[in-house]
């Protein structure tokens, strides 16, 4: 069964550059503690990463994961899909941007994530709390100071 969690954020910049930095999945290993490497495996027609392949820290070994992104409602929503994990069955989430009326934007990420094998329920909030954590911290910080 697939474990569901949304989180919301103020990023002190305009929604453009939020969606900038985020669709910069290359450039994810200088920012994203937990993300070591990043492979573009296919773009799109505009030059986007389409599929992608990470490898990533997870549950103290490494974890790899091949991503399809959808550029669809660019630039308010960045959203993927996966279609390989070793250790995730689903990885399926979305970031939404949105001016929130005072010069900056509320980012709102959502996760779906299904486990191959089942965990103890304190090792799966862990490790959601961890991914909230980059995904929206870690994304601010970035945005905000190359801003």
């Amino acid at each position: 069964m697939a474990e569901q969690a949304t989180e919301r954020m103020v990023v002190s910049a305009t929604p453009a550059r939020c969606f900038e930095v985020s669709s910069d999945i290359g450039s994810y290993p200088q920012w994203a503690a937990d993300i070591k490497e990043v492979t573009i495996d296919e773009r799109d027609e505009q030059g986007r990463p389409k599929v992608v392949t990470f490898r990533a820290a997870a549950f103290g070994r490494s974890t790899n994961y091949t991503l399809a992104y959808d550029y669809s409602e660019a630039p308010e929503v960045l959203a993927w899909v996966q279609t390989q994990g070793d250790i995730t069955s689903k990885l399926d989430g979305r970031y939404v941007f949105a001016p929130n009326g005072s010069g900056g934007t509320e980012v709102t990420y959502h996760l779906e994530v299904e486990m191959k094998v089942p965990l103890p329920g304190f090792i799966k909030m862990r490790a959601q709390s961890r991914i909230m954590s980059i995904a929206l911290r870690e994304l601010k910080a970035r945005v905000e100071s190359a801003a």
